[in-house]
């Protein structure tokens, strides 16, 4: 994989199916009810985003794939990232590399809306703060604030799934 080009990895990260998923079998020799990430690939892709999140801004992402209620996303922070808030979305991040402190909960600062469903702000005011590391998993609740501060400018990779949340009748 090593002097893999991005759009080569990329591509094996990603489906070459568009069409939804239908409950009919799939043509033989392709299993589309599971997708599978490797670590080493995530890891590797989460190499090219470190260097995009240091030539930018502090943070670099990418879409693994999108599903009907939800999606993968790979992100890489070498800086905070922003207090932020999903409506209608929980969040279940899995660490890959590095450290950081997860607050969630509390009330967003100065809050602004982002976009359809999506709140930022300045900070966070009484949230709880937890120590994530390679391995943790953390599940944050649709509607609850939260910011992923990152120490110094250390890399900090992990898997988001973005799950749509159903209301329980």
């Amino acid at each position: 994989m090593k002097g893999m080009q991005p759009e080569e990895l990329l591509g094996r990260l990603l489906s070459a199916e568009t069409t939804p998923h239908s409950r009919t079998r799939p043509p033989a020799g392709r299993d589309r009810s599971c997708d599978h990430w490797t670590g080493p690939v995530l890891l590797e892709r989460a190499a090219y985003l470190r260097k995009m999140a240091r030539a930018g801004e502090g943070s670099a992402s990418d879409t693994i794939r999108e599903f009907g209620g939800h999606s993968a996303n790979l992100h890489v922070r070498v800086r905070n990232g922003p207090a932020e808030m999903h409506e209608d979305f929980a969040l279940v991040f899995v660490v890959l590399e590095g450290r950081a402190t997860l607050v969630a909960g509390g009330v967003l600062e100065k809050p602004r809306k982002a976009g359809p469903g999506e709140m930022t702000g300045a900070g966070i005011e009484g949230g709880s703060s937890h120590e994530l590391r390679p391995g943790d998993v953390a599940h944050i609740a649709a509607g609850t604030p939260h910011q992923v501060l990152v120490a110094g400018e250390k890399a900090f990779s992990y898997l988001a799934l973005k799950i749509r949340e159903i209301e329980e009748q």
